[in-house]
C-alpha cells in the first residue's frame, strides 16, 4: 500500500520521482504528491486522483525544479482521499517535510498533546501528527533532524516506511522503516529511494534494503549513515546487487501487466524449476529444504499462513503434502492466525508464503511462530524483502516483478515451489515408491508447456466473456485439488471486474448455494478427468435442471460435458495434484476479458493494493 519514491543528487528530481510514482501505482492509492527543493524554494505540489493528475497540476505552476524530490501515491488510512489529506506534509513552521506509508496508531494522543503545545493541523492525517512531533522534538532538544527522528519515531506506536527533509539543511534525507519496505539506491554521488527498487532500476543496480526497526541518514556530503531506531547504535549497511532490469516491468506490448503476466506463467514456472528440478536424475535441489531436512522429516504439523491468492495457494499445497509427504497440514489465513492464540509446537513448521515478501499479517504470523519455538520456512517472489530475511529458511518463486495487482504467475509459481517441497520430502520419507517419484518429476517438467498451450484458449475465452459480461454474479465450483481453484477464480473475477463471485466445493452446492442458480446464475465448474469426476457431471446436470448457465473447465477431449454445459473450455490432460496450475489460466483470462470489456482498470482496481504493508 501506498508508495514512496525520492532523489538527491545532481540530476533535476521532478522527473525522476514523477516516474517512480508510476512503477509505483500497482501498488494502489488515491492521491498523489509531490515536494522538490533547489536549495532555497520548497515546492509542494498534491491532488486527489492519479499520478497523471499530479502532472497536469505541477505543468501549471512556473518552476517544478530542484535536486532534492519526495513524491508519493496514497492509499488512504486516516482522513477521506482529498487534496488536503495527500502527501507530503508539512510541519508546523513549514520548515519539515515527510512522506509515510503505514499507520501511527496512537497518532490521537499525540496530536492531543501536541494541540496542548500550541500546534494546529490541516488534515486528517496521522502523518500531519508526526511531522510535528518530529518537530517538537527537534525544537525543544535543540538536536539534528537524525537525532529527532529517532526520538519521535521511539514515542510512536505503529507501523511505517518514511521519508523526511528538512528545508533549512540542503542535501539530506532522513528515512526510516517499520513494518513498511524501503529501498535505497546507491548511485554516483546520487541517492534513490523508493518502496522497492523498480522506480530506480535505470539509474542504479546498487541498493541498500533497510531491515525492520531501522533507520538512514542519505547525504551527499556523508553518504549513507543507517542506525538503529530504538538506541542509535550504528549499523553497517549491505548494498546488494538487484536481480531485476527494466524490461522485466514494461509492457512488452501487451495492453495490460495482468496479461503479460498471465503469458509469463510458462516461463515463469521453468524458472521456478530451474536448478531445482532434475527429472533425468531424480533429482530435486532446494537449498533451504536440504539444510533442514532433519526439521521436515521430523515435524508433526505443517501450519501454512498466508493471505488472499497466496491462501489459495497454500490449500492447494494442503492437498499436495498430505497426498504424497502425509504430514499433516493446516492452513490459517495470516490475519485471522496472529490475533487467536494458536496452539504452536516446537516439532511444527509454519511455511508463510507472501509474493511481495512484505505483507503485515504475515509478517506479525511469523514473528509469533517464532516466539513460541517453531522452525519457520518462507517462499516469496521478492529477493530481500521483509520475509526473505526474518524467516528461518526459504525458497523463492523467482516469478519475475509481478506489477499486476491481481496476482496470476505468483499464485501459480507459489504452487509449483510448494509441490516441489513436497515431493522432496515425499521421496526421503519413501512415502512415494521410486517409480511414482520419477513419473511425478517427469510430469511436473512438462507443467509450462502444457500452460502455454491451455494459453491458445484465449481467443474463445474472450467470446465467452463476451456473453457473461453483463451478468452481476457468478458460482464457482470445484473438488478435492481443485476447490481452491475455485476460490481463486471467483477472487480474480470480484478483484477486477467488480462482479460479486463466490468459489465452493462442488459438492457444498446442494448445501445452500443451489438455492441461488437460475437463468441470471452463470456457474464456472472445474471438472477435469481426474478427480470425482461422475460426481461433478452430477452437479452440473442438477445446475442445468434449474436453468443455470454452465461454463466448464473439461480436459482436453471430453465429451460428457461438452454435451450439456453451455460452454466448455479445455486444458491439456495431466495428474490430478498438477491440474491446478492448468485449470487457473482459463479463470485468470476470463476475468480479465469481462473486466477488460466492462472498462475497468484491470492492472490497478479499485481500493486494492498489490502489498498489503498495513492491516
Amino acid at each position: 500500500m501506498c508508495g514512496i519514491v525520492g532523489y538527491i543528487g545532481h540530476r533535476d528530481a521532478y522527473p525522476i520521482v514523477i516516474k517512480g510514482l508510476k512503477r509505483l501505482e500497482y501498488r494502489g492509492y488515491d492521491s498523489a504528491g509531490i515536494a522538490l527543493f533547489d536549495g532555497n524554494t520548497l515546492e509542494v505540489t498534491k491532488t486527489k486522483g492519479k499520478v497523471a493528475d499530479l502532472e497536469r497540476v505541477a505543468l501549471q505552476k512556473n518552476s517544478m525544479k530542484g535536486s532534492i524530490g519526495i513524491g508519493h501515491t496514497r492509499w488512504a488510512t486516516h482522513g477521506v482521499p482529498n487534496d488536503v489529506n495527500s502527501h507530503p506534509h508539512y510541519s508546523n513552521s513549514g520548515n519539515l517535510v515527510i512522506i509515510h506509508n503505514g499507520i501511527i496508531e496512537n497518532y490521537e494522543p499525540l496530536k492531543k498533546e501536541l494541540i496542548a503545545r500550541g500546534y494546529t493541523f490541516h488534515s486528517d492525517t496521522d502523518t500531519e501528527v508526526l511531522i510535528n512531533l518530529i518537530e517538537d522534538v527537534q525544537v525543544n532538544e535543540n538536536i539534528s533532524l537524525e537525532k529527532a527522528v529517532q526520538i519521535a519515531l521511539n514515542q510512536a506506536i505503529g507501523a511505517y516506511a518514511i521519508a523526511v527533509f528538512d528545508k533549512r539543511v540542503d542535501g539530506e534525507v532522513v528515512v526510516a522503516r517499520l513494518g513498511s519496505p524501503l529501498a535505497i539506491g546507491v548511485g554516483e554521488n546520487e541517492f534513490f529511494i523508493a518502496s522497492d527498487a523498480s522506480p530506480f532500476i535505470e539509474y542504479t543496480s546498487s541498493a541498500i534494503y533497510l531491515e525492520d526497526g531501522e533507520m538512514a541518514t542519505i547525504s551527499l556530503q556523508k553518504e549513507i549513515c543507517v542506525s538503529k531506531i530504538k538506541d542509535g547504535a550504528l549499523v553497517d549497511p549491505y548494498i546488494q546487487k538487484l536481480q531485476i532490469n527494466l524490461e522485466q516491468i514494461e509492457k512488452g506490448g501487451f495492453d495490460h501487466f495482468m496479461l503479460k503476466e498471465i503469458y509469463e506463467q510458462p516461463h515463469a514456472i521453468n524458472d521456478t524449476f530451474r536448478g531445482r528440478l532434475l527429472p533425468n536424475e531424480g533429482v530435486i535441489k532446494m537449498a533451504g529444504i536440504d539444510d533442514n531436512i532433519d526439521k521436515f522429516l521430523n515435524a508433526k504439523r505443517i501450519i501454512i499462513v498466508a493471505c488472499g491468492t497466496s491462501w489459495h495457494a497454500g490449500l492447494v499445497a494442503e492437498y499436495i503434502f498430505e497426498e504424497f509427504a502425509r504430514i499433516p497440514v493446516e492452513v490459517e489465513y495470516a490475519s485471522e492466525f496472529r490475533y487467536r492464540n494458536p496452539i504452536i509446537n516446537k516439532d511444527d513448521i509454519l511455511i508463510a508464503i507472501s509474493q511481495s515478501g512484505e505483507t503485515a499479517d504475515t509478517m506479525a504470523a511469523i514473528k509469533l511462530a517464532k516466539q513460541r519455538g517453531a522452525f519457520v520456512f518462507g517462499v516469496c517472489n521478492v529477493v530481500g524483502s521483509s520475509i526473505s530475511r526474518e524467516t528461518h529458511a526459504g525458497a523463492y518463486t523467482h516469478a519475475g516483478p509481478e506489477i499486476g495487482v491481481a496476482s496470476t504467475k505468483a499464485f501459480t509459481t507459489q504452487i509449483t515451489v510448494l509441490a516441489l517441497i513436497a515431493l522432496r520430502l515425499a521421496k526421503q520419507k519413501g512415502s512415494i515408491d521410486n517409480s511414482q517419484y520419477h513419473y511425478l518429476l517427469h510430469e511436473m517438467e512438462q507443467m509450462p508447456s502444457k500452460v502455454t498451450e491451455t494459453l491458445e484458449q484465449n481467443d474463445l475465452i474472450e467470446q465467452i466473456a463476451e456473453v457473461y459480461k453483463d451478468y452481476s454474479d457468478c458460482l464457482y465450483l470445484g473438488r478435492g485439488f481443485n476447490f481452491p481453484v475455485a476460490l481463486e477464480g471467483a477472487l480474480k473475477l470480484k478483484e477486477i471486474s467488480y462482479i460479486h463471485a463466490e468459489g465452493y466445493p462442488a459438492a457444498e452446492m446442494k448445501h445452500g448455494p443451489i438455492a441461488l442458480i437460475d437463468e441470471n446464475m452463470p456457474v464456472v465448474v472445474i471438472a477435469t478427468k481426474k478427480g470425482h469426476y461422475e460426481k461433478v457431471v452430477s452437479n452440473i446436470q442438477e445446475i442445468k435442471s434449474r436453468k443455470g448457465k454452465v461454463i466448464g473447465i473439461v480436459t482436453k477431449g471430453d465429451t460428457s460435458i461438452k454435451a450439456i454445459a453451455d460452454h466448455v473450455i479445455e486444458i491439456p490432460e495431466t495428474l490430478e495434484p498438477f491440474t491446478p496450475l492448468l485449470t487457473t489460466i482459463p479463470l485468470q483470462l476470463f476475468s480479465y476479458h469481462i473486466a477488460v470489456k466492462l472498462g475497468k482498470n484491470v492492472d490497478q482496481p479499485r481500493n486494492l493494493a498489490k502489498s498489503v504493508t498495513v492491516e
